[in-house]
């Protein structure tokens, strides 16, 4: 088959929101966003993971659209809960699901967005694209103060520029994302100002707060020429109501990632983990966690509660609406672990602790 019928033979998902399969990428020598030195997780050109599979490339993705057996989505599946209305402020430990990947933390008086997505579609364009089926979680109006955004990467499904752009213009909050990604934020507004940082390197949040990057088994893109281009990452925050432990995608792995965090920063008090978009598993299961992974990951974190993101609210790949709660409940069944350790939150559902 020819570049571009495999193009029209892949799904929107994939191609638009997950940025490609790399198809162009290997041809490109020069990275567009960062130049840095060479290091254990960077040629010069592209980073990769700690345990980095292959990428794929268009013959796979068209064997997955031509073997899919994918459940349709209603075009419209509200939440149960309404949309919240967060207070400006909170000593402790406030957390509300957006929709998909996108959260509100409140805690210990700041209050963080991480992966803002506010648009209609996770794509770069307005016609096409996995579209979203429930609103927003908080109206983007109803948002209170923000002081930081984090950013964990670049797919469309978790970094939506034109947000990012209005956030700061109307919020001025502190950025934080992984080394490259300033350069694509810039693309959308050349005012904003982006922490950029290393897995390994920490940024303070003020007031006794502080986010560290630490790895995810992902990659980025943002189209078809610059796969891994763009470092990505999972942070935890340090904070005086306990470590939190936030992970926007990952594969499970050998589970290196989740006991390296147990390790160095002891079991979390709350552990924010995907639990969707992992339909075909012999596509999916290196970079997106299935529940049962979700549970296992949760088991070596030995963290006291988590809560599920990554689900409803986007159709990215095969499974359907619910299967990924379904099989939630049953994972957790299987491990002999209550239903209340690891929710899988719904946009606008609050969790307090």
């Amino acid at each position: 088959m020819t570049r571009r019928r495999l193009i029209t033979a892949a799904s929107a998902a994939t191609v638009m929101t997950l940025g490609g399969v790399g198809y162009a990428a290997h041809r490109r020598s020069a990275n567009p966003y960062y130049r840095g030195p060479i290091s254990d997780h960077f040629d010069g050109v592209r980073f990769h993971a700690p345990e980095q599979p292959p990428d794929k490339n268009f013959s796979d993705l068209a064997r997955w659209r031509m073997t899919a057996k994918t459940e349709p989505w209603p075009a419209s599946a509200p939440s149960p809960f309404p949309a919240d209305i967060p207070p400006e402020r909170v000593d402790g430990l406030r957390v509300v699901l957006i929709g998909h990947a996108s959260y509100l933390f409140q805690v210990a008086g700041r209050n963080i967005l991480v992966d803002p997505v506010f648009a209609k579609r996770a794509s770069p364009v307005r016609f096409a694209g996995p579209k979203r089926v429930n609103p927003p979680g908080i109206a983007y109006e109803k948002l209170p103060p923000i002081d930081v955004v984090l950013i964990t990467h670049n797919h469309y499904d978790h970094l939506d520029g034109p947000t990012m752009a209005r956030l700061w213009q109307e919020h001025q909050p502190l950025i934080v994302a992984p080394l490259g990604n300033d350069a694509i934020l810039r693309g959308y507004d050349e005012t904003m100002n982006v922490e950029t940082r290393d897995w390994g390197e920490s940024v303070d949040l003020g007031g006794g707060t502080t986010v560290h990057l630490t790895p995810a088994n992902h990659w980025s893109a943002r189209g078809l020429n610059d796969r891994r281009m763009a470092l990505w990452c999972a942070f935890v925050l340090t904070t005086p109501r306990g470590v939190h432990y936030h992970v926007g995608d990952t594969g499970l792995g050998q589970g290196t990632i989740f006991r390296d965090i147990r390790a160095r920063f002891g079991p979390p008090r709350l552990a924010t983990l995907p639990i969707g978009a992992y339909e075909p598993r012999w596509f999916m299961q290196p970079q997106h966690m299935n529940p049962a992974d979700a549970v296992e990951a949760l088991r070596l974190l030995g963290a006291e509660q988590a809560l599920g993101h990554h689900w409803g609210t986007f159709k990215l790949t095969d499974e359907g609406i619910e299967r990924p709660a379904e099989a939630l409940t049953a994972a957790l069944g299987a491990a002999g672990l209550r239903q209340e350790v690891f929710l899988p939150l719904r946009p606008g559902q609050v969790w307090e602790g």
